[in-house]
């Protein structure tokens, strides 16, 4: 009996001496509770004070009010829950639960400590991201107010005939240059304030490997406006040069070429307009790959290097199938001239275009082995076909045609002896006289 006695009074004593902890940690968490209610309260009813959930639908964050509602109404559990975590380690302490109490409390000594850090790099970015837009607004309005898609247009030839006067508010916003002027601006300088605020973050698994990359591309960013430069010039350069070429040609009269290659008399391609062209693309193909070779990457130089040397390959072959076609449509011409038919011609015209084709393709080195046994192959063809026809089932055809030849030049020649008598016999009668 006095044992449990002894036990009941243990018991009450351990109860009376917990009771200031127990009384304590429920005054604890009835305070918590009640900052932690206003905390939120005052949160969501600040942020909506504010205009935040405007905010929220205009950066697309929320499609509609009750979302943007939705939206605040987390941020607020977010701010009530952090109360709570803040309180923990005390309430666990007055309790007793010190073991559950030293991690959180040391989670949040870290955290709090690790909050400058925090607010460093977070007034940085804001830092960056108004500074930003403002120089980016600035050079955009810069660009348009100096006409700079204009000036683009006028010497690539994208808009020679656009009046200065039918630009308008709405076609200015729609102008390309000017904002990816801006735009690279705007990236200029968010890039060297970004690798400041990782730097204040000072977490070296994820800042080092961020920072390495920045630097990388602030290094190559010299690289990329030489070739955009070049690039550039070339492209003007370029629209010169063929504009000039084209109108010197012009001045030649080499279009009537293409008049007189014309079965109808008439022109059907402008061929100092295309020399022009191809004179300008050659031009803007050397800067494009000079820009490449400044970018200064290997993959690139590589692909530069194996450009440059096929324009020869591909020069040769352009230059192959012209002379092709056009010796064609003249030889073809003649024969039909000549002989009176224009079966004949035309077969001697397509017969020079294909070895023309065969031969630049050759040039271009296009499946070398292949088109040599094709040539080989039609040009074999051809050949029997034609001894076939001739030979056994065309025989009076071609007898006749012969024939046809044989006293069309008969004519020819009688014609040339005419005059040739004539003027003999009048040399004897002026002798006589």
């Amino acid at each position: 009996m006095d044992q449990v006695t002894n036990s009941l009074g243990s018991a009450w004593n351990s109860f009376v001496h917990f009771l200031p902890n127990l009384i304590g940690g429920i005054a604890l968490i009835l305070v918590a509770w009640v900052i932690a209610t206003l905390v939120k309260k005052a949160v969501a009813k600040g942020l909506k004070a504010i205009d935040f959930d405007n905010r929220l639908q205009k950066w697309g964050a929320a499609n509609t009010e009750e979302q943007a509602n939705q939206s605040i109404d987390s941020m607020a559990k977010v701010f009530y829950y952090l109360v709570w975590v803040l309180f923990l380690p005390s309430i666990f302490d007055v309790f007793g639960l010190r073991s559950v109490a030293a991690p959180i409390s040391n989670m949040i000594n870290t955290a709090l400590a690790y909050l400058p850090n925090i607010i460093a790099a977070a007034f940085l970015i804001v830092i960056a991201v108004v500074v930003g837009r403002f120089v980016k607004n600035l050079v955009y309005n810069l660009a348009l107010s100096m006409n700079v898609d204009r000036m683009v247009d006028k010497f690539t030839g994208g808009s020679d005939n656009v009046d200065a006067s039918e630009v308008t508010p709405s076609r200015k916003q729609k102008d390309t240059i000017a904002k990816v002027l801006a735009n690279i601006v705007y990236i200029l300088i968010l890039i060297p304030i970004l690798t400041v605020a990782l730097e204040a973050l000072n977490i070296r698994s994820i800042s080092t490997p961020i920072i390495n990359v920045m630097n990388s591309i602030l290094a190559a960013i010299p690289n990329i406006l030489v070739a955009v430069i070049l690039l550039g010039v070339g492209i003007v350069i370029a629209k010169f040069v063929g504009d000039l070429v084209a109108d010197l040609l012009q001045g030649t009269g080499i279009n009537k070429l293409s008049t007189s290659l014309s079965p109808s008399g008439r022109a059907k391609i402008d061929l100092a307009q295309v020399i022009g062209q191809v004179v300008a693309v050659l031009i803007g193909l050397f800067f494009f790959v000079e820009a490449l070779n400044a970018l200064n990457l290997a993959v690139l130089n590589t692909i530069g290097a194996a450009i440059i040397s096929y324009i020869p390959n591909l020069l040769f072959a352009l230059i192959i199938l012209g002379l092709g076609i056009v010796g064609g449509q003249l030889l073809g011409n003649f024969i039909t001239r000549s002989a009176g038919s224009k079966w004949l011609g035309a077969l001697v015209q397509y017969l020079l275009i294909a070895f023309a084709v065969f031969m630049a393709l050759d040039q271009l080195n296009f499946a070398t082995s292949i088109v040599n046994a094709a040539f080989i192959f039609l040009i074999g063809g051809a050949a029997v076909a034609f001894a076939i026809a001739f030979g056994v089932g065309g025989r009076d055809f071609a007898r006749n045609q012969l024939r046809k030849l044989e006293s069309k030049m008969d004519r020819e020649a009688a014609k040339n002896e005419t005059p040739d008598n004539d003027m003999i016999e009048q040399a004897k009668d002026e002798f006589k006289s």
